[in-house]
């Protein structure tokens, strides 16, 4: 149970929230996102408040505004990676020629151009999860939700990919939230929260 929460993101600022398993970190990322209803209080997003929309107006919100990353990747795994990435933008019906534009300069950013017309089954994991980011940030989401976007990842693999993550949200995402049980992954966010008992019990600024 998450009680007591009061938590601000301004634009431009890469919060990553640690915690143990089960403390309630990916509940609170659903509520973040409008996936969860609050029993009590209130999720402003871009000046909306989400737990009094509509599921579809809800949607619509998240569509627009939200990019994910999750620790399970959630691409599609027979279609190419370029598909994948275009999805959100075909969603928000982005024209075709703006679509395809937007989905290669994406490719190119995180480094996987190349990899344009493989399906994603082809691909390894660190190169699957640059979809996941590709994806999340195609669109321009005004906010980022990283869900352990590392978890399954070698080292070297893991430090690209927050390295990439970071780098992305402060090009083209307005804030982003990590949520990690590791404190090197923490680490390169701007400030660093721990829910503990279900209650973010600590915050910590980095310079």
């Amino acid at each position: 149970m998450l009680e007591g929460l009061d938590l601000e993101l301004r634009g431009g600022e890469y919060l990553a929230i640690m915690g143990e398993s089960g403390v309630g970190k990916s509940t609170l990322l659903n509520l973040l996102a409008g996936l969860d209803r609050p029993d009590k209080g209130r999720v402003l997003l871009e000046g909306s408040d989400l737990t009094r929309l509509d599921d579809d107006a809800a949607t619509l919100l998240r569509r627009r505004c939200v990019g994910f990353v999750f620790q399970a990747f959630h691409v599609l795994p027979y279609l190419s990676v370029a598909q994948n990435v275009a999805l959100p933008l075909e969603l928000l019906g982005i024209g075709a020629a703006e679509c395809r534009a937007r989905t290669g300069a994406m490719l190119d950013a995180v480094g996987i151009a190349p990899l344009a017309q493989r399906f994603a089954r082809e691909l390894s994991g660190g190169e699957v999860q640059r979809i996941a980011i590709a994806r999340a940030l195609v669109h321009r989401p005004r906010l980022v939700l990283a869900d352990e976007p590392t978890g399954n990842l070698d080292p070297r693999s893991a430090a690209q990919i927050l390295s990439l993550l970071r780098e992305q949200i402060k090009v083209h995402a307005g804030a982003g939230i990590l949520i990690t049980h590791s404190r090197t992954a923490a680490d390169t966010a701007d400030r660093i929260a721990v829910l503990d008992a279900g209650g973010l019990r600590a915050l910590e600024v980095r310079g």
